[in-house]
């Protein structure tokens, strides 16, 4: 019996090899997301498979935690893949303080240290809102409900060393650091600036074309 497995092994090296090479490339260098929920609604949506750059902020050992090499940390408006302990479940978001921060929610418009970001209304109905919103002068799309909700503000909270306070971009619907609290930096896995491919949930999953290898 063991002749036999050496035997298939042998004949299947290759394969063998390049299986292990895909899992290590997925641990530590680049993975892919579904994204199920509609908290980052419109920049994200339900369907969407996205790109997880895991070497964007550390060099990590394959198949675990461990860092081996800092290489840069998440900057504001950084849509970004974390684990959260907390929730026990990973999210996908955007960092909104950073370090040092000092941020503010008045009905869903945020201060960040004390001053409020641009925001300009592009579409409307019934229920919702579709505005951009510039952080560090680059654009982005939110959502608000018209009637706003229990997330809509939040006093002034300082970012402290370590962490961070992220969003969705969906903002009256996400479970995000109003809800599962600050995000420690050691939770953040990666970040993502593009959609690789996105199926429709709501029609019999037919691909979304549109949104294929589409930029965030």
């Amino acid at each position: 019996m063991s002749n036999l497995i050496i035997k298939i092994l042998k004949e299947n090296k290759s394969f063998l090899l390049f299986i292990s090479l895909m899992f290590v490339f997925r641990s530590s260098i680049a993975d892919w997301n579904d994204v199920p929920t509609g908290s980052m609604n419109p920049t994200i949506v339900e369907g969407d498979r996205i790109l997880v750059n895991k070497m964007a902020y550390d060099l990590r050992l394959p198949f675990t935690n461990i860092q081996l090499m800092k290489l840069s940390d998440p900057e504001r408006g950084d849509i970004v893949i974390f684990n959260s302990d907390v929730a026990n479940k990973r999210f996908v978001k955007r960092v909104i303080g950073i370090p040092g921060d000092t941020v503010e929610l008045r009905d869903n418009a945020l201060l960040i240290n004390g001053q409020m970001l641009e925001y300009k209304t592009l579409t409307s109905d019934q229920v919702s809102l579709d505005k951009t919103e510039i952080i560090k002068g680059v654009e982005h799309l939110i959502r608000i409900n018209k009637e706003g909700s229990s997330l809509s503000s939040f006093l002034p909270v300082k970012v402290p060393e370590g962490s961070y306070l992220v969003l969705g971009d969906n903002r009256d619907n996400s479970s995000d650091s109003r809800v599962i609290g600050l995000i420690p930096r050691d939770e953040i896995i990666g970040r993502t600036k593009s959609v690789i491919l996105s199926l429709n949930y709501q029609n019999y999953f037919i691909p979304r074309a549109d949104r294929f290898i589409h930029a965030l």
